[in-house]
């Protein structure tokens, strides 16, 4: 499998568990992504994406989008999309 960097983490929300990614390509609902960081590596597939209170289905670069995530991430992670 490949991976191709496609933003970084800007911010993270714990109540509602989602994370605020500055994207640099496009990222739509059933991308496989991975998130590492110096303590955060983990996949996902990414359910819902949100700008505002705007539900989308899909975002691209330069978009800032809110995702769930099912756990913590930090701030300047890096988000990978994972290509098959």
């Amino acid at each position: 499998m490949e991976r191709k960097e496609i933003g970084r983490v800007s911010h993270y929300f714990g109540k509602p568990q989602v994370a605020a990614i500055v994207l640099t390509d496009d990222l739509k609902i059933g991308d496989t992504i991975s998130i590492q960081g110096h303590t955060t590596d983990f996949e996902m597939v990414v359910e819902s994406i949100h700008i505002q209170d705007d539900s989308l289905t899909e975002a691209g670069a330069g978009d800032n989008v809110g995702i769930k995530v099912p756990e913590k991430v930090r701030e300047h992670d890096v988000v990978y999309k994972i290509i098959e």
